[in-house]
């Protein structure tokens, strides 16, 4: 049975870069055709795709946080991570991790719990 678990602060100032790692058991971040996402939502507000990491690590980002947004992967710990540089209040958020059965068609069949960021000085 597939699991992903979220990682990181819950607690982050403006300006800084969040950093998030997603831990995934019963799966290789790996499998061919697969690929491992990041989506938040905000308070209030609906789920926003942040970015992608594919089975043999190209990424696609959201237009819109791409010029602040990377997405790495440790195959040895079978984790992939997130970082989101200068971040606002307005990034506070939760933010979940989750599988794509099928690269490319957001088919996202698997979630982590998701994991509090607050974005405070």
């Amino acid at each position: 049975q597939v699991q992903l678990q979220e990682s990181g602060p819950g607690l982050v100032k403006p300006s800084q870069t969040l950093s998030l790692t997603c831990t995934v058991s019963g799966d290789s971040v790996t499998r061919t055709n697969y690929a491992w996402s990041w989506i938040r939502q905000p308070p209030g507000k609906g789920l926003e795709f942040m970015g992608v990491i594919a089975y043999e690590g190209s990424t696609y980002y959201s237009p819109s946080l791409r010029s602040r947004t990377s997405i790495s992967r440790d195959t040895s710990k079978n984790q992939f991570s997130l970082r989101l540089s200068s971040v606002t209040p307005e990034d506070t958020a939760v933010y979940y991790c989750a599988r794509d059965i099928a690269w490319g068609t957001s088919t996202l069949d698997t979630w982590g719990q998701g994991t509090q960021v607050n974005v405070s000085s």
